[in-house]
């Protein structure tokens, strides 16, 4: 068996709505049915039974060790505590080659999972041991290594659970919540709107006591300190017992509480020094409590109890840490709910405060305190008591926590009960939390768990939102930049500022923030990150659907125009118009539950997408009277079609006419595929509530020019001859083009064109075979990039589907784009029409406006009408040349 390459499939993707590792894998003959070999399988499952059975997809598939590789891989991340459940393994065309896909929670986990399964496969094939012990426990490190801490999981899992879409931005805890212009961040426990200066006071111990105390908060006496015997001068003026802890800390680092003894109170000062300059204040007698405020709410309570162990008569005390720390609750460092209990110079001092040591054998029912500090990141233990807390007491809470400023804060409170209020009993606040530590409200060692994750979604979407902007998507092998170009243009007009990925950029509020082609995940989430960004439209290409998976959980609307058999059809395993229908599929499968599916009535594989939409379904077509539009307007659901020179728009008893007179792109409703683009655009729009009266001012707004549409049907006028450049680039597009230039009027009709090599043969004959039946002449040119084909060898294809063509009379071969259409150009005559099919969209682009307004008579004030000055596309041309350098003519006529 062989892993030929791996990736990570970041959204939802061919195989699930789980993240997934994908993998080639390829397997010999002997290992591509297993039931020949059942000691392989009895050895895989005596090295690690919870593999369990084998088992393929489908009872009738062979189990191959592709099989094997793909269970084993998901049985070491379940093992590991992953909760991971989904994995599939597919044969392609290429007999012993097959599609593995495993799920992962983490990405680094689920590649080593899928790594480790190949050797502990090899292992099992060869005989020979393998150590899945301690396989599962790497992968268990590498998972708590991987993962958000408990603090930012906790508000990450309530964000989910609102339906808001995040994004961890960093390895640490830095997230982002939302899409666009509702995004919002959090990291740990604070939130974006938290300002650095009230961070900034919460960490200085002693700025914060003195606002307290100036706001009528109860803080205990003290100060900063200089040295150690500053700071022993200062404990005995206040009076012992004191604490000792940084000025700037956190998470309990470094603070010593009760201290009553100088030899103590040393170790104390050298531990607090390491994190900086050391306060000593006075010590407050009670429990140590920490209060939760998120906004204007107290949301939970906790009394932490410092680390201790209680003693049997039997055990040292260094054994019953140790038994106390086999509680599987507990770890190093946040990612569980407690943490182990340490021995350091700190515990020692308060053992010997004890009379006792490590090796000491306390007495039975002795409790034995390892630290006075309770913090859960030295070992302490938490009970909750937010129901417990008094009105006043929270009150103080909430006033320290707005006094600093803190939007989440963790409010330290010492006093013998939260019954009553701090003044009846001399507590006081100690401390001030920025960014507190959340785990010991989530899982607290002792009561219930309180929702702190769903009250800081209350602190940052107040109004309940779920943080997302509409989301348009767009597939299909046809007319996806244009109905992207045209809904966006949509969206626009009712003020909404639009993001849009395409083929041709990445576009922000109009203005393009990327170029070249950019309908993949990466370019859709940089426009979901976008913080000007209203609404989406993002172009959805197979590549990326293929490499990555989609770049968002779900979107609102998903636009399929329709399918054809010469999409790239034999690439990355997809072969048959069902593999492509599949693939495409996936925004359907993915719409929101209140969004909709916008598909093509006119094209059978289209609609039987209908049927996996989780929301509802918009069906267009040109015929009033097509069955499924017929039926579906029947049912009173969303339809779209054209009647009497209109565009209807139709549900129930509601309809609404837009007239295709109005609607430029259309060209009077002449261009069939563009009718098609238009009411695919105006569906999405309506889907996202887009305002009757935006729609019919996008539409008579909207042109088909190399600003709107660049490279899509863009129609020139050169010397009273139609010029039209467009991208068409597969026989359906090519089939589209002809069915739009038939309705357009002309005297002889030529056409450009070259192939793309990466097409099947069939599909580059295909185009020209079209094309033979409805042009006179043929110009044939050699792309600038052969896509692994030799010299000569698309072109020679282009020429074969001519053979047998009913109009086309002339062909020539021209050897270069620019070239091939200053050749054709030069050939025009008036009433002429002539279709160029570009390569090199923007340089060619260019080079045609170039060559039009060299065409245009130029009036001259006093002189009539003369030449127009070439002076101004000089730059135009610079930017070419190096397309066109070395360009030769070489002419072939039939």
């Amino acid at each position: 068996m062989e892993v030929n390459r791996t990736r990570a499939l970041r959204g939802p993707n061919l195989w699930s709505r789980h993240t997934a590792i994908e993998a080639v894998v390829t397997c010999d003959g002997a290992e591509r049915d297993l039931s020949a070999n059942p000691a392989f399988e009895k050895r895989l499952r005596e090295l690690f039974p919870s593999v369990g059975a084998l088992h393929a997809n489908k009872p009738s598939t062979p189990i191959s060790m592709a099989h094997a590789l793909e269970l084993t891989a998901l049985a070491l991340q379940a093992e590991a505590g992953c909760p991971v459940t989904f994995s599939r393994t597919t044969e392609t065309e290429i007999p012993g080659t097959f599609q593995v896909a495993v799920q992962y929670t983490e990405e680094a986990v689920g590649r080593l999972a899928l790594k480790k399964a190949e050797a502990l496969c090899a292992a099992a094939a060869a005989g020979t041991d393998f150590d899945v012990t301690a396989v599962i426990a790497e992968l268990h490190e590498l998972d708590e290594d991987e993962r958000l801490g408990p603090s930012t999981g906790a508000i990450v899992d309530a964000a989910v659970k609102r339906g808001i879409p995040f994004k961890r931005l960093t390895s640490g805890s830095l997230v982002r919540l939302g899409w666009g212009s509702r995004q919002r961040l959090i990291q740990a426990a604070e939130v974006d709107g938290t300002s650095a200066i009230a961070e900034a006071i919460a960490q200085d111990k002693d700025l914060t006591k003195k606002l307290l105390h100036s706001a009528g908060v109860p803080v205990p006496l003290g100060r900063p300190v200089e040295d150690l015997e500053d700071g022993w001068a200062v404990a005995e003026e206040i009076g012992l017992p004191v604490v000792v802890k940084p000025q700037d800390g956190n998470q309990g680092k470094g603070v010593t509480v009760g201290i009553t003894d100088r030899a103590h109170f040393d170790i104390a000062y050298a531990a607090a020094a390491e994190y900086g300059v050391v306060m000593v204040e006075r010590y407050l007698p009670g429990h140590d409590f920490r209060l939760l405020v998120v906004g204007n709410r107290l949301v939970a309570a906790a009394r932490r109890d410092p680390p201790l162990v209680i003693g049997d008569g039997e055990h040292t005390v260094r054994q019953l840490v140790d038994e106390v720390n086999r509680d599987p609750r507990r770890g190093v460092g946040h990612g569980t709910s407690l943490t182990k209990i340490r021995f350091d110079s700190i515990a020692e001092a308060r053992l010997a405060a004890q009379g006792l040591t490590a090796d000491s054998v306390a007495d039975k029912g002795q409790r034995v305190v390892l630290r006075n500090n309770a913090n859960l990141s030295t070992g302490g233990t938490a009970t909750d008591v937010t129901d417990s807390v008094h009105p006043e007491v929270a009150a103080r809470a909430i006033e320290a926590a707005q006094t600093v400023g803190l939007d989440i804060c963790g409010v330290d409170v010492v006093c013998e009960t939260v019954i009553k209020p701090l003044e009846a009993q001399n507590g006081g606040i100690v401390e001030v939390n920025a960014a507190p530590g959340l785990r010991m409200h989530i899982s607290p060692s002792f009561g219930k768990g309180r929702d702190v994750g769903g009250a800081v979604m209350d602190l940052m979407y107040p109004d309940g939102g779920n943080g997302r902007i509409p989301v348009v998507a767009v597939t299909g092998t046809n007319g996806k930049t244009t109905t992207v170009r045209l809904t966006a243009h949509l969206l626009k007009a009712q003020g909404l500022r639009v993001g849009m990925t395409n083929t041709d950029g990445v576009y922000v509020n109009g203005r393009q923030i990327d170029s070249g082609d950019c309908s993949g995940p990466r370019s859709a989430r940089n426009v979901l990150a976008h913080p000007d960004v209203d609404a989406a439209v993002l172009e959805t290409a197979r590549g990326g659907l293929l490499r990555e998976g989609l770049a968002f959980d779900q979107c609102d609307v998903a636009v399929v125009t329709n399918l054809g058999a010469g999409d790239h059809l034999g690439l990355n395993y997809i072969t048959t118009l069902e593999d492509l229908k599949v693939l495409k599929r996936v925004i359907v499968l993915n719409v929101a539950p209140t969004g909709t599916a916008v598909l093509n009535a006119a094209d059978p594989a289209v609609v039987a997408m209908a049927p996996h939409c989780p929301g509802s379904v918009t069906f267009f077509a040109q015929d009033a009277d097509h069955p499924v539009i017929h039926t579906h307007r029947a049912q009173g659901k969303r339809v779209v079609y054209v009647d009497r020179g209109d565009i209807v728009c139709a549900e129930g008893r509601f309809t609404k006419r837009l007239p295709l007179s109005r609607v430029p792109l259309t060209r009077q409703g002449q261009i069939g595929f563009q009718v098609e683009n238009t009411m695919a655009s105006v569906a999405a729009a309506w889907a996202v509530n887009v305002p009757w009266e935006a729609i019919q001012k996008g539409l008579a707004s909207f042109i088909s020019d190399l600003h709107g549409v660049p490279g899509r049907f863009n129609v020139f006028d050169y010397r009273g001859a139609t010029l039209i450049a467009d991208y068409g680039h597969n026989p359906d597009a090519i089939a589209a083009l002809v069915s739009g230039v038939e309705n357009m009027p002309s005297v002889r009709r030529s056409v450009v064109i070259s192939g793309a090599g990466d097409r099947r043969d069939e599909d580059i004959r295909a185009q020209t075979r079209i094309l033979g039946d409805a042009f006179d002449d043929v110009v044939l040119y050699q792309d600038a990039c052969q896509r692994g084909r030799a010299d000569g060898e698309v072109l020679a294809l282009l020429r074969d589907g001519l053979k047998n063509a009913s109009r086309t009379r002339h062909v020539e071969e021209i050897h270069g784009e620019f070239v091939a259409i200053d050749h054709a150009l030069a050939k025009l005559n008036k009433g002429d029409l002539c279709l160029i099919l570009i390569d090199q969209v923007e340089e060619a682009l260019a080079h045609i406006r170039q060559r039009v307004e060299e065409a245009k008579p130029a009036r001259v004030p006093g002189r009539g009408v003369a030449r127009k000055s070439t002076r101004g596309a000089k730059s135009v041309a610079k930017k070419r040349s190096a397309a066109t350098a070395g360009e030769e003519r070489a002419h072939a006529h039939w």
